[in-house]
């Protein structure tokens, strides 16, 4: 069994591997992660998946821009080859059908994609909208797929304003309907004021927030989401 300090160092060459877009030292570290016998769930979430996350932030601060981001994105596929199969699909992660886009007038999709990844890797049926996204579409979507949550972005201000006005839509007609928002421009009082059941601040959180979500959603059904 590898130790305390082994995990940590394994965990930084992945972080290192996805910021510096390097697909060969992403499969280097993950096939270490299995050789050592490290928690993978942990490898991937702490390693694979933060080194993304710095990868958003870069994006934000204009660092990178989309071409490093897409190689960046490989890059953490590449190691994902490697660990998924010996994933366990978190709590709440084997069931669930969740619908996710960034509302119309916004092309600024970067977030939107590391959550997704993050949601997809823990076992969740992902439906990608896209970005610029007609407000309708969110609504009609989640009919079409029977969908237990609807997540929500924008990244601007002047678009901040889509996601009010699509949970309105989808809550006048469907109160029950669960909807997740995040972006750089909301908060958790934003998400309070006009009804939206969870804010996520980062993709981490927006896993987590969608675990519980999830979760709930299935209590109510009195379905065991282990089945």
């Amino acid at each position: 069994m590898s130790t305390a300090q082994q995990e940590e160092a394994i965990l930084r060459k992945l972080w290192q591997a996805v910021v510096n877009y390097d697909e060969d030292a992403a499969v280097e570290a993950a096939k270490e992660v299995l050789e050592q016998g490290m928690d993978i769930n942990r490898a991937v979430f702490q390693g694979l998946g933060a080194g993304m996350e710095e990868v958003g932030r870069l994006y934000e601060l204009q660092e990178y821009f989309v071409p490093e981001m897409l190689m960046c994105s490989e890059t953490l596929y590449a190691g994902l080859e490697i660990l998924r199969p010996h994933m366990q699909a978190p709590q709440g992660g084997q069931k669930g059908r969740i619908i996710i886009g960034v509302v119309e007038g916004d092309i600024h999709d970067i977030g939107k994609n590391i959550v997704k990844t993050m949601l997809e890797v823990a076992g969740f049926e992902v439906y990608d909208l896209g970005r610029d996204v007609p407000l309708e579409k969110f609504l009609s979507e989640y009919l079409r797929l029977n969908a237990d949550l609807i997540c929500i972005s924008a990244m601007m201000t002047t678009t901040m304003v889509g996601i009010r006005k699509a949970i309105r839509m989808i809550k006048k007609h469907y109160p029950k309907a669960k909807i997740m928002i995040g972006g750089a421009p909301v908060n958790e009082e934003y998400a309070r004021r006009y009804n939206a059941d969870s804010y996520a601040e980062n993709a981490f959180d927006a896993l987590q927030q969608a675990q519980k979500i999830i979760q709930t959603v299935y209590i109510v059904k009195g379905e065991d989401l282990d089945d």
